[in-house]
């Protein structure tokens, strides 16, 4: 069995990191209707709603509420009323989306029951079940609504990376070679090199180099999850500082 190979080409990586799908293209659109900025917006909602669902249950709202507030949120987010106050000063997704977040749940505490629902309407569909068995694992104790959204925001881009990796690596042919490798990609090693390579039949050389390599794509797939997030690719590494930071946190 080959050790894996990653990575892509020099010529596809600029173009990579910013495409269609990115938050520089709602920015870009501002106040228009282009269509590629509705399907844009509604791909980055549909990867950051965790964040947002714990922040709304940070906030004390039960988990039915939360749902339901999430739901009339995402709502009014893809029907653009709050894009009108989009542009480039804005700057990140992240920020742009929790002050809008605040600003809903500010507005709404200020109506009826009855109003603040939007008639039930789903725009997305949300799990809720599973949201809610992820957050009572959430710490009780010492996070705020907005320390547990950047924790979970940052948390929720490494986990798309590492998904991306795995599927890449089971299309490879190299599903196995992920599996016994993960953890020295994820951060949290419980075999060594040289163990691994006894389960691969492999070499301990051709193993470091495998995690080597996983560890350099890994990296690229981050990349590529927050440049969707931010307007300018000189944003990317300041960016990544600061979830590093909130993840040490």
């Amino acid at each position: 069995m080959d050790p894996p190979s990653y990575g892509v080409e020099p010529s596809a990586k600029g173009s990579a990191l910013f495409t269609t799908t990115h938050w520089s293209v709602v920015l870009a659109a501002g106040q228009t209707d282009a269509p590629q900025a509705g399907e844009a917006l509604e791909k980055l909602c549909r990867t950051c709603w965790y964040p947002l669902y714990a922040y709304v249950r940070r906030e004390g709202y039960g988990a039915t509420d939360a749902q339901d507030l999430a739901q009339e949120f995402f709502a009014r987010m893809l029907a653009k009323n709050y894009l009108g106050q989009v542009g480039p000063h804005k700057g990140k997704f992240r920020s742009f989306l929790l002050a809008a977040l605040r600003h809903f749940l500010s507005d709404q505490r200020d109506r009826a029951r009855a109003a603040k629902r939007g008639g039930g309407a789903e725009v997305l569909s949300l799990d809720a079940q599973e949201a809610e068995e992820r957050y009572r694992f959430e710490p009780v104790d010492r996070m705020d609504a907005e320390k547990i959204f950047e924790r979970r925001w940052a948390m929720t881009l490494l986990e798309r990376a590492l998904t991306q990796l795995r599927d890449e690596s089971v299309a490879a042919g190299k599903a196995e070679w992920f599996e016994r490798l993960r953890d020295f990609v994820a951060g949290d090693r419980e075999v060594s090199c040289r163990e691994a390579a006894v389960q691969l039949g492999q070499t301990e050389s051709a193993v470091k180099s495998a995690v080597h390599r996983l560890r350099q794509r890994y990296r690229e797939l981050v990349r590529d999850e927050i440049a969707q997030t931010v307007a300018d690719p000189a944003e990317i590494e300041a960016e990544i500082r600061y979830l590093i930071t909130v993840l040490s946190r």
